[in-house]
């Protein structure tokens, strides 16, 4: 399986959703770099199951236990090495779907590549319980690059066709996202949470989208061709469970625009260049500009829902009505906000490692 990422760093993320634990290690990390391990909770805590309506009743405490790395509360230069214990499973729910898969799933696919090898309890290796570990190599990141003045946050732009206000690209203010529910204009939030409830009433799912940005970045990471910092993000961010879309500044807004529109004029500000715009999200040719980085990532709907969807029996090869057990998110946008933010930090981390960290 292809469960790695990094070229200066490399994480690593191991586990299945209902094994004993799932986690993750992180190499090429320097030594000395202070971890707050309070810090690094209260993102994990963002992420976890089980804490409101809109979430799985599955209930994890996601509690992180360092195996290596670490040494008085500094990196130590080794690989730092993590796990979460998983104690809340219950792996009967996914008996029979080796045979019968579910639509929307990875079911079918792990069954044709793994041949049947595949742990199928709680979607396994496949499954949005495998984005802990990313958070926790990604929380890391965060802290160490807001040492640096280089912050990331993200919101719901939007859920289930109810929109939040975007940031603003050329000032995001990261600190109006709410805490308790992540978008910038609580109204939005309430309609967004009420559509959530009306599709769980109706044991059905919906999707949205997440709008991340970066700020203090400097000019001159990424670049040209295969090593462009879009595609840097956009290689971590689809290892999220659910994402099928990733768009960077205007995205595909940009194609119904003039160059006369899209573009974005250059200016000098107390002598530094600047853009009056940011259309580009911060990005010209694969390399930062200097101005905020902002992406947005699509979250489809949550595939395991509980009405009843066709499906098929591979060992009778005949078709099959099939009800989805287990304990899923009606929606899964809200908790993918962090993770969002975790694959942006680890992604960026990685692009400031190459230009050598001091």
């Amino acid at each position: 399986m292809s469960s790695t990422y990094g070229e200066n760093l490399k994480l690593s993320i191991f586990g299945q959703s209902h094994g004993a634990a799932i986690g993750m290690t992180l190499d090429g990390i320097p030594a000395g770099l202070p971890v707050d391990l309070e810090q690094l909770q209260a993102f994990l805590n963002r992420r976890a199951p089980g804490q409101n309506d809109y979430s799985t009743p599955r209930r994890e405490e996601d509690r992180p236990e360092f195996l290596s790395g670490l040494a008085d509360g500094f990196t130590c230069g080794a690989p730092l090495a993590a796990i979460i214990r998983n104690t809340n499973t219950r792996s009967g729910d996914y008996a029979n779907l080796k045979d019968c898969p579910r639509p929307g799933h990875a079911d079918y696919t792990a069954q044709i590549k793994y041949g049947g090898f595949q742990d199928p309890a709680g979607g396994g290796h496949f499954s949005g319980r495998l984005t802990a570990p990313l958070c926790i190599a990604g929380g890391l990141c965060k802290q160490w690059l807001e040492a640096k003045g280089i912050r990331i946050g993200a919101h719901i732009a939007a859920i289930a066709g109810v929109e939040d206000d975007a940031f603003d690209p050329m000032e995001p203010q990261l600190e109006k996202v709410g805490t308790d529910f992540p978008v910038l204009n609580p109204e939005a939030g309430a309609a967004m949470r009420a559509a959530v409830s009306e599709a769980r009433m109706a044991l059905d799912s919906v999707g949205g989208i997440v709008e991340c940005a970066v700020t203090g970045l400097p000019a001159g990471l990424g670049e040209p061709m295969f090593g462009g910092v879009e595609g840097r993000i956009a290689q971590i961010v689809y290892g999220i469970p659910a994402v099928k879309g990733v768009e960077f500044g205007m995205g595909f807004e940009a194609a119904r625009l003039r160059g006369s529109e899209n573009n974005d004029p250059f200016r000098m500000e107390n002598g530094k260049v600047v853009t009056s715009t940011n259309h580009c999200g911060g990005i010209l040719g694969g390399i930062t500009n200097g101005m905020p980085l902002l992406f947005r990532a699509a979250i489809k709907p949550t595939p395991s829902i509980s009405q009843p969807q066709q499906s098929v029996s591979l060992s009778r090869g005949e078709n099959q009505e099939l009800v989805v057990k287990g304990r899923h998110d009606p929606c899964i946008v809200p908790r993918a906000v962090p993770v969002v933010e975790a694959a942006a930090a680890i992604a960026i981390f990685d692009l400031l490692l190459q230009t050598g960290w001091k």
